[in-house]
């Protein structure tokens, strides 16, 4: 990776911002951002906002669902690597016999995630899975057998499409893609064998939103669990089971953990009958998380509220930056006002404090396409050319070719999913420096496209 200038780079000479510095809008912005959507920057005003709940996300995030060792008094949970537990009589164990069914680490971590995604809900469940893809196969495992129909939004992380249509659907699996931005959509494709819809918002990597609690109504009145993927916007903006679903699901390898240190999966679920088949199912096919891997994410959620917000603010002043530039010709990021879904998102989107979050994710497409795109991720020097999100490090993907490459064609285009779209997982580095390399990258491309005409 090249080294970044130490001077601030100005925008693209081509653009309209010629003769202003890109450190100089995003400290605008930035001072634009606070003014107007920060109800709540009086320390006095957050103290009385969070009264309502028992405890705020922070704590939650930093002390839910632990205690300390019961043999050392350890704060951190201790990393179990262990196989098997000698048992004190034939039938008499402590609560775990195998690694492969449950494990000491990694409890503690799904007790960390139920208690972020209910609070003091004792009845919230969760389980973790060694990947995201784990935690949604175990889940259409659990609720799913031949003759049944899944409905599924027709945007969604293409490992999920991929699952729906080369794994279910040989298995006897009926599966339907639905705008499910229109709920009616939703309605119309449920059928009487219809066992599961599954949805992910904001959708990977559109940033198109689907209104909860609409679909759960329609999904409770036809006795239909509705599961909702959640990784983009994590527990701290967004608790799908508040707004009516059935099963939240999480890729904990993103901001969850959130330093491109592990791959992992949660589903969390108020359901004790169907948390109870998921570790049936787990233990069957051995998919559970390695102890490792939980003790790293349960380090990392400790910091997830601040993450979180962090990833949001810089993501905002990186999507206004990228719409007032002369070479894109559109931005998708729930937070800015020209966002077709915008008061949804202002909806949906809260934390505890009552703030609107839109989370990390920048989708946006270049005039030229694809080629231009291309130029651009390939010019980057800060910006990491990576298929991951929601990590300390800014990540930069062309979806059609790495995330979305198993998307049919036609799905993809229908969708949204363009040759020239980019995904930006908008990191924690100074947002004047994300902006700067971006803006250099642009530049690259404005001369690129002037050498070839």
């Amino acid at each position: 990776m090249s080294a970044i200038a130490p001077s601030r780079s100005t925008i693209s000479t081509t653009g309209k911002n010629a003769n202003r510095k890109s450190s100089d809008i995003a400290t605008a912005v930035a001072a634009k951002l606070k003014r107007s959507t920060n109800p709540t920057a009086n320390p006095t005003a957050r103290v009385s906002a969070a009264k309502g709940s028992s405890r705020g996300v922070a704590t939650v995030a930093i002390r839910g669902g632990r205690t300390p060792d019961a043999t050392t008094g350890a704060i951190l949970t201790p990393i179990c690597q262990s196989t098997t537990y000698v048992q004190a009589a034939v039938g008499k164990h402590k609560g775990h016999t195998y690694s492969r069914a449950s494990n000491p680490t990694v409890e503690a971590l799904e007790l960390a995630l139920a208690a972020l995604e209910c609070r003091e809900d004792r009845e919230c469940r969760a389980t973790c899975y060694a990947t995201g893809m784990a935690a949604i196969t175990t889940l259409c495992l659990a609720t799913l057998k031949a003759g049944d129909h899944v409905v599924l939004s027709n945007v969604l992380y293409g490992g999920t499409v991929r699952l729906a249509t080369e794994i279910l659907e040989p298995l006897g699996v009926r599966v339907t893609f639905v705008d499910a931005t229109v709920p009616r959509n939703v309605e119309r494709a449920i059928g009487r064998d219809t066992k599961l819809v599954f949805i992910e918002t904001p959708a990977n990597p559109t940033l198109v939103l689907t209104d909860i609690s609409a679909i759960a109504s329609i999904t409770r009145a036809k006795g239909v669990r509705l599961a909702v993927d959640n990784t983009f916007l994590t527990p701290v903006v967004l608790r799908p089971l508040e707004r009516g679903a059935d099963v939240s699901v999480y890729s904990t390898t993103k901001y969850i953990e959130g330093h491109n240190a592990t791959v992992g999966g949660s589903i969390v679920t108020r359901d004790p009958l169907l948390d109870e088949r998921l570790r049936r199912i787990r233990k069957t096919i051995g998919c559970i998380q390695a102890p490792f891997e939980a003790w790293l994410t349960l380090r990392g959620l400790k910091t997830l509220p601040l993450r979180i917000r962090e990833h949001s603010r810089s993501a905002q002043i990186v999507a206004e930056w990228l719409a007032d530039h002369s070479l894109v010709a559109n931005v998708s990021y729930p937070g800015l006002h020209r966002f077709p879904q915008r008061e949804l998102a202002l909806r949906q989107h809260r934390d505890d404090t009552g703030s609107c979050c839109h989370g990390g994710i920048v989708s946006f497409e270049l005039i030229g396409g694809e080629p231009a795109g291309r130029t651009l991720m390939e010019s980057v020097r800060l910006c990491s050319l990576a298929e991951n999100l929601g990590a300390a490090e800014t990540l930069i993907t062309h979806p059609v070719s790495m995330t979305h490459g198993d998307v049919p064609r036609r799905q993809r285009e229908a969708t949204g999913i363009t040759d020239g779209l980019v995904r930006l997982s908008v990191g924690l580095e100074d947002v004047r420096d994300i902006i700067d390399d971006l803006s250099q990258a642009l530049d690259t491309v404005a001369r690129t496209v002037a050498s070839r005409a």
